[in-house]
């Protein structure tokens, strides 16, 4: 997970989690998940991934069709899993379909990174394209969509690429030197969108 995925989901995110709440995180990153390291909410916080863990909630789930009843979450989310589904229409049906009526589902994705297969990589999506997505294959209501990123403010130049923090030792030197000189800084741009459940 990288630092900017982290960010954004506690700017966009995250304010949308109540207390009380059932939230279904799709590949979590960890157990707990970074994401809910980050929630102080009293939730219950579900996971779900197509491996086989003891931390998971919902082991070897199919990609398209998870072992959850119609409309269970108050919130569904996903961070940097979306690049990795071949099928990114059915998936994002399948998430709407677990979401309860009025619930958001919230998906983090990547738009800068190099290719990563984990064990594929298909996407990068942009707003214009994830509106597209959601109204041809859902009935899901955006209500936010935009890649941006939060990272490394302290540089005045940055260029699209891996999150500072992923480059080699090697390189994060070089821009400790010279990205206060004006040098450009690599930078991880996600798109972050957030759609509700009519």
């Amino acid at each position: 997970m990288h630092k900017n995925s982290l960010f954004l989901f506690e700017k966009y995110v995250k304010p949308l989690i109540r207390d009380g709440h059932k939230v279904l995180e799709v590949g979590p990153n960890a157990f707990p998940s970074d994401y809910r390291k980050m929630v102080d909410k009293e939730v219950e916080w579900d996971t779900l991934d197509l491996y086989e863990h003891e931390g998971l909630t919902y082991s070897n789930s199919k990609m398209y069709d998870f072992a959850i009843q119609n409309g269970t979450y108050d919130i569904v989310l996903s961070g940097q899993v979306m690049e990795h589904v071949k099928k990114i229409w059915l998936w994002v049906a399948e998430l709407e379909r677990i979401c309860k009526p009025g619930g958001k589902v919230a998906i983090i994705s990547p738009v800068s990174w190099p290719y990563h297969e984990a064990p594929v990589d298909c996407w990068r999506i942009y707003p214009d394209g994830m509106k597209s997505l959601l109204e041809d294959f859902t009935s899901l209501e955006l209500e936010h969509c935009n890649f941006e990123s939060l990272e490394t403010p302290h540089y005045s130049r940055h260029m699209p690429g891996m999150s500072i923090e992923w480059v080699s030792s090697k390189l994060r030197k070089f821009y400790k030197v010279f990205g206060p000189l004006g040098f450009p800084v690599q930078k991880s741009y996600d798109l972050v969108t957030v759609a509700r459940k009519p």
